[in-house]
């Protein structure tokens, strides 16, 4: 994966770049990015593209056409352009990665973090907003926060903002019980 990351960090920085130094929202840019990585991430339209029978114009007509009726809307000139170069360039493979990283640059920018919140079970926006005022004091910066249940934990939540991890599940305090018991 770090060999992605490496080949997706010139595209990520040089689309930050070119939307912050053309006026464009790069929330907007942010949007159509994840939506082409979501696309790129199909393993038919990947087994298309490597097809060496398949030209980059009808790789990009695709493309194109399956954004439209995802988005209900035609793709961004500058999303077209950029589209184009990565297809050109038979990178097709690394927009997930593009996506991830030009997230982070957006982040960086607004002084924001993403948090994943793991519950038990599903929250309410009132206890989300709760838990969401107590992580940006524990961790110190702003965060986009995001939701996902997992029944595993049993109770209590997880988070992760970036490679850091606060876990105050039941799960969590079980497996601690377990290894102080077995030690």
């Amino acid at each position: 994966m770090a060999e992605l990351a490496t080949i997706a960090r010139p595209y990520a920085e040089a689309l930050f770049k070119a939307t912050t130094g053309a006026g464009v929202d790069p929330v907007s840019a942010a949007a159509w990015l994840d939506k082409l990585a979501a696309i790129a991430d199909r393993p038919e339209l990947r087994q298309l593209a490597g097809n060496p029978k398949v030209t980059a114009d009808q790789v990009f007509a695709l493309f194109t056409q399956v954004f439209k009726d995802a988005a209900r809307a035609a793709l961004p000139e500058m999303a077209g352009n950029f589209l184009r170069t990565v297809i050109a360039n038979g990178r097709i493979n690394v927009l997930t990665q593009v996506a991830q990283q030009f997230r982070a640059l957006l982040n960086r920018r607004n002084g924001f973090s993403d948090a994943v919140v793991y519950s038990a079970f599903p929250m309410d926006s009132a206890a989300l907003s709760e838990v969401g005022a107590a992580l940006q004091k524990r961790f110190g910066r702003k965060l986009n926060l995001a939701v996902q249940q997992d029944p595993s934990l049993i109770g209590g939540i997880r988070v992760v903002v970036g490679d850091e991890v606060l876990d105050s599940s039941v799960k969590a305090r079980l497996e601690q019980m377990k290894a102080a018991l077995t030690a």
